[in-house]
């Protein structure tokens, strides 16, 4: 634990950092909003936070590169709801790929040489196949392959786990990676509690939740509820 908070004060200079419940390397990849797990190790730091889930990998904090030195650092994040993956190599600082893309976006980064497991994607041998949502009008995915596919074979290449699909012999189980639970905050950003205030009046904003089923000629019908309240 020692190792980990000492890594935590390194990564977040000037950030009031308070230790909290943790979690372990399957479940803890998408941590609440102010919420980090980390693990230190001897040649190993993992750290998961949602701040570092940025549209352009190569924009990481200097700060976080520079800690890397002499080692690798990887950079992995997906969002299922919005199709979005976005992973990045440095070697000893030097940046040698970066790549983020969704199907709303394109590619909105593209640097250096695709690595050995993206060849088969670029190569059309991947080819995404996906069902159009409800409204949208029929053709093409917007991308030659799905992001969240790559995604998955990125983790495993870069990581040596996955978090959807099956498991190969050689995978880290993720479940028995434990990792220590840290509350950061900035004591010059924005309040939690005017941030927690914002989300509810968005919510309360929101029109009732719309469910959907399937016809029988295999087109989603939309089934308008009404009297539910949004759960935050």
């Amino acid at each position: 634990m020692g190792q980990t908070s000492a890594m935590m004060r390194r990564l977040n200079p000037g950030c009031e950092i308070e230790e909290s419940e943790g979690s372990d390397l399957y479940d803890g990849v998408y941590p609440p909003d102010g919420t980090t797990y980390a693990a230190s190790w001897p040649g190993v730091d993992i750290v998961c936070d949602r701040r570092v889930m940025i549209d352009a990998p190569s924009q990481l904090p200097e700060h976080l590169i520079a800690a890397s030195a002499g080692r690798r650092l990887v950079l992995h994040a997906m969002h299922s709801v919005v199709d979005w993956l976005a992973f990045a190599v440095w070697e000893d600082g030097r940046l040698i790929r970066s790549l983020s893309l969704s199907p709303d976006d394109g590619v909105i980064e593209n640097i250096g040489k695709p690595l050995p497991f993206e060849l088969p994607y670029w190569a059309g041998e991947r080819p995404a196949d996906v069902i159009p949502w409800p409204g949208e009008e029929e053709g093409p995915y917007a991308l030659p392959f799905h992001p969240l596919e790559l995604g998955e074979d990125a983790l495993r290449a870069l990581c040596g786990f996955i978090q959807e699909g099956m498991p190969e012999s050689g995978d880290v189980d993720a479940e028995n990676i434990k990792l220590h639970g840290f509350l950061v905050r900035d004591p010059n950003g924005p309040d939690p509690a005017e941030k927690e205030a914002e989300m509810r009046r968005a919510v309360a904003a929101m029109g009732p939740p719309q469910f959907y089923t399937m016809g029988p000629d295999g087109a989603f019908v939309v089934e308008r509820v009404t009297g539910i309240e949004p759960a935050l």
